[in-house]
């Protein structure tokens, strides 16, 4: 079976390459970029400025050949793809939560954004931390390894 999406928009960021971006909103603590909707679908913006936080759905549209085992940006062993937040993966979708600093019309103004500049949107969602995020009893290999995410920057292992 074929899925295809329709975009939706696309996100605007200060990082034009993948080397030295952050990997995950932590490490981009008061990162600003912009989220450009496309006319088609402003009518849907309706209520979402009384929101913080928002969840973006997007395409890894420069990720390399997908990848089953990878080595994670936090680990250099190679771990099994959907153990990890790595880009090269089958279906080539990533998310991020980040601050909705305020709506302009058709553009979302947004903060701690970890995310490639005219990266493709396909999804918008509000975030809800009392639905979104149910506390964990386990993170695998990430236990360790997390604390080191707002440090680390990306390198070109998936370019």
């Amino acid at each position: 079976m074929k899925v295809e999406f329709e975009l939706i928009g696309v996100i605007r960021t200060p990082f034009t390459k993948l080397e030295g971006m952050p990997i995950q909103p932590t490490g981009a603590a008061g990162v600003r970029g912009t989220v450009e909707i496309f006319p088609d679908f402003a009518e849907g913006l309706k209520d979402l400025d009384g929101f913080s936080h928002i969840v973006l759905i997007y395409h890894f549209h420069r990720a390399s050949t997908p990848k089953l085992t990878v080595p994670p940006f936090l680990d250099s062993e190679k771990r099994g793809v959907f153990a990890t937040r790595a880009p090269s993966r089958p279906n080539p979708i990533g998310f991020s939560v980040v601050r909705l600093v305020r709506v302009e019309g058709m553009i979302l103004h947004i903060e701690n954004v970890d995310i490639l500049d005219g990266t493709p949107l396909l999804d918008i969602k509000p975030h809800v931390p009392e639905l979104d995020a149910p506390p964990a009893d386990r993170l695998g290999w990430l236990k360790q390894a997390k604390r080191r995410a707002a440090r680390k920057k990306a390198d070109d292992r998936f370019a």
